[in-house]
């Protein structure tokens, strides 16, 4: 099947409807009937600015960036992006083309 990998950029702090972006991010998905997302959190990195943020073990209240992910058809991308255009969510995203399916094995 044909569809688009739909990445977020968010940094782990950040809220929306007070929770943090990327669990509201994933919970919306789910209610638009993607089947699935994942939020991967970066160690280091830096962004637009061009501040390099890192992972430090004395850190409590952390600055770093969280990837969430979705592997979707192209519908479910537009809602995805509509929905967080309604909501005025000022937000960084990559959109790939992609090919997915699932490979069914012996039980």
């Amino acid at each position: 099947m044909n569809g688009t990998i739909l990445r977020f950029y968010v940094h782990e702090n950040r809220t929306h409807r007070h929770i943090a972006l990327f669990e509201w991010l994933l919970e919306q998905a789910k209610k638009l009937g993607i089947h699935g997302g994942s939020a991967f959190r970066a160690i280091a990195g830096f962004g637009r600015h061009g501040i390099l943020h890192e992972e430090h073990f004395f850190e409590l209240a952390a600055d770093m960036t969280v990837e969430v992910e979705f592997v979707v058809t192209e519908d479910e991308a537009e809602a995805m992006l509509a929905l967080l255009k309604k909501e005025h969510i000022s937000i960084f995203y990559a959109r790939v083309p992609a090919e997915f399916g699932a490979i069914e094995g012996d039980r």
